[in-house]
């Protein structure tokens, strides 16, 4: 059954990701005096930031405070703000490698191109917007975790993408992530590849032990996996 549908996350699959993610968290921490490392932010990847903050706040206290959810909140929005002004200004924003001709020649083969993310929707709408890919075409559409009841690793946003993209069936639909959280997406939705891309947030050693069709180094390969 041919692919109709190609889901690809965004941080650290299609759009470069450099530690900016963790580091935004890491930030967001410091202003409330709590602390993190980047690598514990970065066995987060992937889903919800609200859950993301949840959980590393459950890491760090025995007993939850009684402001536990102001706390979620004024974290959240602070890691938003830092997001988007990153993404809107910083200089070391940029398309992964081979992100764009990848996308392109699945979608000169008449495959319909999405991309989803643990991210909210204003932090997406500000990365697409910073590299111009809705302009430019290179995406059809997309979805943020914030416009689905639950995020990853649920299926959620893949089966949103589908019913934008009008495809009935999740034996035609591919899902690219560089996250165990993504690889579950695809799994939970019944995608036919789910396809982990070990050049990102989480390496190989991670993404193996994770259900999955294929493991590729090099994003190109996708194009030949889909389009087999």
């Amino acid at each position: 059954m041919a692919i109709k549908l190609a889901v690809f996350d965004i941080s650290g699959t299609t759009v470069e990701d450099k530690d900016y993610v963790a580091e935004a968290l890491v930030k967001a921490f410091e202003k409330q005096d709590l602390f993190i490392s980047h690598k514990h932010a970065n066995t987060k990847m992937g889903i919800p930031k609200p859950l993301v903050i949840r959980e590393l706040l459950n890491d760090i206290f025995e007993e939850t405070p009684e402001d536990f959810e102001a706390l979620v909140s004024n974290i959240h929005a602070d890691f938003i703000q830092t997001m988007i002004d990153f993404y809107q200004t910083d200089k070391n924003v940029k398309a992964k490698t081979n992100a764009v001709r990848t996308m392109l020649a699945l979608k000169n083969a008449g495959v319909k191109v999405a991309l989803d993310t643990g991210f909210s929707k204003q932090i997406a709408d500000a990365i697409i917007d910073r590299l111009g890919w809705d302009i430019q075409q290179v995406v059809d559409f997309w979805v943020a975790s914030d416009e689905v009841k639950q995020g990853r690793p649920h299926a959620d946003m893949v089966l949103k993408a589908m019913e934008i993209a009008g495809v009935t069936d999740s034996k035609e639909v591919a899902k690219i992530g560089d996250t165990e959280s993504d690889l579950g997406e695809g799994t939970a939705a019944g995608c036919k590849y789910i396809i982990g891309l070990t050049t990102g947030a989480q390496p190989r050693s991670v993404l193996e032990k994770t259900n999955h069709t294929h493991l590729v180094d090099d994003l190109y390969e996708v194009v030949n996996i889909v389009l087999n």
